[in-house]
């Protein structure tokens, strides 16, 4: 493994100073916006830093005592240099991983997409299932859910749903989901007992601010229309839901809640997204060959991960994890221990990258 570039290093320390140094300073209201959103970006990274440059100062120390010839002083010398070494050599593996390049969207709230795949009612019931899944999790991590469309299953659960996450973080740990997930268990309905099989597709697309999508007036037609959701008198006395079409793409979004208002609101934020990610797709696309560092391809047509009910398991196939843990991850209790490790593996797979460039 290369060493760390120190030049980086010291040059992200006196940013961190300096930055630090005009809060106090007591700039004006938009230049203090700035500054502690710059300064809330470089504390994570050059805390650890700091540490780091503490404990090579202690190291260095403990190694100039080895000189002393005091007996007692040696030892005492040689036991800390042993214990901070290893200690040494985590902090360097972890400031690594600080370093690597940041997905520009990685600190982006979330729109969250299930639809339930092939199967039937079970899919639905299945799709109902992940949009749980998913929403317990944003609470564990304090987020903020809230469903923003959604189309009932005959039999229950969604025939498709729409969410939106909000929270610090909420995309770079939810952007490994996307893809098909399949599920095998036996159906209420099952009389023999026998094991199905069906399947549900996630799409995580990261919310984007008015200035990342520039969306054309003369671009767009946005229709009212009266809301299908359930219950509610207001659902069938007034045209609130919204549809909003892209015109040169062709995305259609909607938004059925009772503000009209809202749900015209609603409705842009999900086409600036969808349209953001294609955007992202197409740049990806060209850049196939980076994009091989990826965990998975992100082409969502593809099976990602296996929920096997009777056996009591969660199979994430592009990384070859198995938990015997099934109901703690669909109750969102366990999904973290799954989404940790393909965090964990895609950043590995960036250092084998930058080490293999280097």
């Amino acid at each position: 493994m290369p060493s760390l570039p120190l030049d980086k290093l010291d040059a992200l320390e006196k940013r961190f100073s300096s930055v630090e140094a005009a809060l106090t300073a007591g700039p004006s209201a938009d230049e203090f916006v700035r500054l502690s959103k710059e300064y809330a970006e470089l504390e994570p990274v050059v805390r650890p830093i700091l540490a780091y440059q503490k404990t090579l100062s202690d190291l260095a120390a403990a190694e100039e005592l080895l000189g002393s010839g005091d007996r007692e002083m040696v030892q005492m010398a040689e036991a800390e240099i042993g214990d901070l070494k290893p200690r040494i050599e985590q902090m360097e593996s972890e400031i690594r991983i600080l370093l690597l390049p940041k997905d520009a969207a990685d600190e982006k709230n979330v729109i969250l997409e299930v639809r339930g795949g092939t199967g039937g009612d079970e899919a639905a019931l299945f799709a109902g299932d992940l949009m749980r899944m998913y929403q317990r999790y944003a609470d564990l991590q304090g987020w903020k859910f809230q469903l923003l469309e959604e189309s009932p299953g005959e039999a229950g659960g969604f025939k498709e749903a729409v969410a939106q996450i909000s929270g610090r973080g909420a995309y770079a740990r939810l952007k490994f989901e996307s893809g098909v997930h399949r599920v095998q268990r036996v159906p209420e309905t099952e009389t023999q007992g026998r094991i199905h099989t069906s399947a549900a597709t996630v799409a995580v697309l990261p919310e984007v601010e008015d200035i990342d999508v520039d969306i054309k007036p003369e671009d767009i037609r946005i229709d009212t229309m009266r809301s299908s959701g359930a219950g509610g008198q207001h659902v069938n006395t007034t045209d609130s839901a919204v549809r909003i079409t892209h015109l040169p793409s062709g995305i259609v979004v909607t938004a059925s809640q009772k503000s009209q208002h809202q749900n015209r609101a609603t409705a842009m934020k999900g086409l600036q997204a969808r349209l953001y990610e294609a955007q992202r797709d197409a740049r990806d696309t060209a850049r196939s060959e980076a994009r091989r560092e990826q965990v998975g391809s992100g082409d969502r047509s593809e099976r990602i991960r296996t929920y096997n009910f009777p056996q009591g398991r969660v199979t994430d196939h592009r990384i070859n994890l198995t938990l015997y843990k099934l109901e703690k991850v669909v109750a969102g209790d366990a999904l973290d221990e799954l989404v940790q490790a393909l965090i964990t593996e895609h950043q590995a797979a960036q250092l084998a990258a930058r080490a293999g460039a280097s």
